[in-house]
């Protein structure tokens, strides 16, 4: 009897010595382990999660995993947002609020798989990524990912330095408005080491300022209530031009930001720790206290994480209807005479010159540093001050979120084990060198002319961060039971096809109207155009194959190289 016993338990151990053998032979070459990255964030704090009588819906539980939904939110009111906003109600009134709407949506949806993601895994998207794809496909992702994260960084820095520039009454120049940004980022990033609570609720401030400063702008302008509900669940945008259609497609790449997706899916895991285990485990400290290893508790964890986002975006959503209504109601449709008459009347002490409003009857070109100057005129000196609160709390708290964004980023594609202060130096540094020389070099008017650059730069990256969050949570060897369902995988691959169409034709048309009038000068711009565009191209194509494989397609020659044979990363234990 005992010679049956040691005998099978040698064949078990066989088995599962084979087992492991077939599961790393999956793993090609060029792929290599995650190593343990150095304890860096939030003071090495995990959050309590009460018990629960019952497994319905407790208010207590819900406060426990609140906190990674409202700083992701923070994406979704950057001072690109604010611009696209404050643009939309210029061009179109409250006609595009139902594209605002249902952007916002969408991106709850992506929001959601990649929480998702981070919980069942206990790794974020940018480490997953790692694993996942071979060398060469993971270096070209974190350099696209970066570049959007420069982008947007750039734009939150030209914010916040407006702000300042308006609230000093322009005595503080914007290169100097530059360079007090980089220093209250560092600053405030030193938050995170008094506990993970203090940081959420700082943030939370920082909204609820966005909040009360753009709603104090609502209210005294008061706009139109029935324009604004037709607008917002009426899908139709009657006697729109060219121009109203370009800037709805402009919404949607202002609202769903490609690093966000990998930001989230870090907030929710915020691995502090990696231990390699046995079988290609990993083993992943949390910023709330989850048992991986039980499915009700992953389960539950997804439930109250994608409320907490729920309410995150309904929030955010609201503030930039705010803004949208505000100029919408106050600007849409004035001539610069006209507005500068009113300034004129109101006898503004921060100075309006020919480059502000001049003196012509078009319309006025709407940007931030003149949205809050006209508001000024309009309404009194509170409401520029008021303007400037919010914009400025806007472009830090998207500062703040954008570093560690980049912060994750390098540290899951790279896997580097850099100490803290040279990653932030250097993620800011890429950022803030480039947006420093054209603040000191270009007028202001250039520097809000920018923001338009740098969303079609972000709207370029954002298949790198689509496809990849669908890929890998549509994947079984990742997810296990968790993976997306059929209509997950359905609705979202059509998601990520109208985005990446709308995002690209809003590109094509910002690249095509300044290609015009080179003629054959610009004969190597065309050139340098048409190598980008084919790279990028067949790159996104590779990515739609890889993501067709993980949903079970096959494709002959191509097996080993679009394999995601990431180990099963979820080990559950039996319900009781």
């Amino acid at each position: 009897m005992e010679e049956t016993e040691e005998e099978e338990q040698q064949a078990q151990e066989e088995e599962q010595q084979e087992l492991r053998r077939a599961s790393s032979s999956e793993l090609p070459e060029q792929r290599e382990t995650l190593h343990p990255s150095p304890s860096t964030y939030f003071a090495d704090q995990r959050i309590h999660i009460p018990d629960a009588e019952s497994s319905k819906f407790s208010w207590r539980k819900l406060w426990a995993f609140t906190g990674p939904g409202f700083l992701m939110s923070i994406a979704y009111l950057d001072p690109g947002n604010i611009e696209s906003d404050l643009q939309s109600g210029v061009v179109a009134k409250y006609r595009l609020l139902w594209v605002l709407l249902w952007a916002t949506v969408l991106g709850l949806m992506m929001q959601r798989l990649a929480a998702r993601l981070g919980v069942v895994t206990g790794m974020h998207l940018a480490e997953l990524c790692y694993l996942a794809y071979p060398r060469v496909p993971r270096y070209l992702l974190w350099i696209m990912v970066e570049i959007a994260i420069i982008g947007s960084d750039m734009q939150e820095v030209i914010g916040t330095a407006l702000a300042i520039h308006l609230l000093s009454l322009k005595r503080v120049p914007i290169w100097a408005g530059v360079l007090i940004t980089i220093v209250d980022t560092f600053s405030f990033l030193l938050l995170d080491r008094y506990g993970l609570r203090k940081l959420e609720a700082f943030f939370g401030l920082l909204i609820t300022t966005m909040a009360f400063t753009f709603g104090y702008e609502y209210i005294v302008v008061w706009p139109e209530q029935g324009a604004l509900l037709e607008g917002m669940f009426v899908p139709w945008c009657a006697h729109c031009g060219r121009e109203a259609v370009l800037q709805a497609v402009g919404i949607v790449g202002a609202v769903i930001m490609p690093h966000n997706l990998y930001l989230h899916s870090a907030l929710v895991k915020l691995r502090k720790e990696c231990e390699k285990e046995a079988k290609n485990t990993f083993s992943a400290m949390q910023s709330r206290d989850v048992n991986r290893n039980r499915k009700t508790e992953v389960r539950e964890a997804n439930r109250y994480f994608f409320i907490e986002a729920f309410v995150a975006l309904t929030a955010s959503f609201i503030i930039n209807v705010f803004v949208v209504a505000v100029f919408a109601s106050g600007l849409s449709g004035v001539t610069n005479t006209e507005a500068r008459e009113t300034c004129e009347k109101r006898n503004m002490s921060i100075g309006i010159d020919d480059s502000v409003f001049p003196h012509n009857n078009e319309t006025v070109e709407a940007n931030l540093y003149r949205g809050g100057i006209f508001l000024g005129c309009r309404f009194g000196p509170a409401a520029l001050y008021i303007w400037a609160i919010g914009l400025l709390a806007a472009g830090q708290s998207s500062t703040m979120t954008g570093t560690y964004a980049g912060q994750f980023v390098m540290e899951g594609f790279l896997n580097l084990e850099w100490t803290r202060w040279k990653r932030v130096l250097l993620t800011r540094s890429i950022a803030i060198v480039p947006t420093f020389l054209v603040a000191f070099l270009e007028s202001l008017q250039d520097l809000s002319h920018m923001n338009d650059f740098l969303n079609a730069i972000m709207s370029l990256q954002l298949p790198f961060a689509l496809l990849p969050t669908i890929t890998l949570t549509s994947s079984y060897a990742i997810m296990g039971e968790f993976r997306n369902s059929l209509f997950t995988r359905v609705a979202a691959c059509l998601l990520a096809l109208v985005v990446i169409g709308i995002n690209l034709f809003f590109v094509g048309d910002y690249v095509g109207q300044r290609l015009v009038g080179l003629g054959a000068q610009g004969w190597w711009i065309y050139i340098l155009f048409t190598i980008f565009t084919l790279f990028y191209i067949l790159f996104c194509l590779y990515l739609v194959l890889f993501l067709a494989h993980s949903l079970g397609a096959r494709i002959p020659g191509l097996q080993r190289c679009l394999e995601p044979s990431v180990p099963f990363v979820l080990t559950t234990t039996p319900e009781s």
